[in-house]
């Protein structure tokens, strides 16, 4: 009885580039058309999707004569990182994002967690601060309600993407949780101006003088607000 024995699927090696060395991963899939390079996902090297009918030599040929262009993306992939920044705002603050590392005991031995990328470390940021504005914005715009005497019939605390704040014509204002990321007067500022449309809803020269005797700080929060509007889009 002769035994069959099927080849493997997937092959690794490190080949010479101009000025790195690159790994080069080899999988083969049965329904692919054509050999294809694409960056792969350590960001060291490249990935070679060997098609159907396809084999090995000519997969490392083709790795060999794509080298050059791997190495100008994995170049650009560097440059494109390192200008990504590692800070967020906080308060008006740019605080840095940090992993910080725990480790446990197991057979006597420390083990110690897997890091995180930064768009990971990112938007676990962002998770935190929506929570904590969910906590923080509709307690403050309680208070300064109160202050100015006014009511407020519902708050919500959203992501907008082209304003700040928002009142409605039934009295419900919502604000976007990236204020936590202001500084403490832009953020009163924000709550005092959508509380002074409960008053006068409209952008009139009425308006903004409600606005500015009830806040003195308008024109400074509006120059921040002016300043890091792309926070909105980010």
């Amino acid at each position: 009885m002769l035994t069959q024995f099927r080849m493997p699927s997937q092959r690794s090696e490190v080949l010479p580039g101009n000025t790195m060395l690159l790994n080069i991963d080899y999988l083969r899939r049965h329904n692919a058309r054509r050999y294809i390079l694409r960056v792969n996902e350590r960001g060291d090297g490249g990935c070679v999707t060997i098609p159907h009918g396809g084999s090995w030599a000519e997969a490392r040929r083709f790795a060999l004569r794509n080298a050059g262009w791997l190495e100008q993306r994995l170049q650009q992939e560097k440059t494109k990182a390192a200008q990504v920044d590692d800070h967020i705002l906080f308060r008006g603050e740019r605080m840095p994002l940090t992993v910080f590392q725990k480790y446990h005991l197991a057979n006597s031995k420390l083990h110690g967690v897997i890091d995180v990328s930064l768009s990971e470390l990112r938007a676990r940021a962002n998770t935190f601060l929506r929570t904590l504005a969910e906590r923080e914005l509709p307690s403050r715009l309680a208070e300064l309600a109160a202050a100015h005497g006014l009511t407020v019939r519902r708050v919500l605390v959203r992501n907008q993407r082209s304003r700040w704040g928002s009142c409605s014509v039934k009295g419900a204002i919502s604000l976007n949780w990236r204020l936590v990321q202001a500084p403490e007067f832009v953020r009163d500022y924000i709550i005092v101006h959508e509380l002074m449309h409960l008053r006068e809803m409209n952008h009139s020269a009425r308006f903004w003088k409600l606005v500015h005797a009830a806040f003195p700080q308008t024109k400074d929060a509006e120059r921040w607000l002016k300043a890091h509007g792309g926070l909105l889009r980010s």
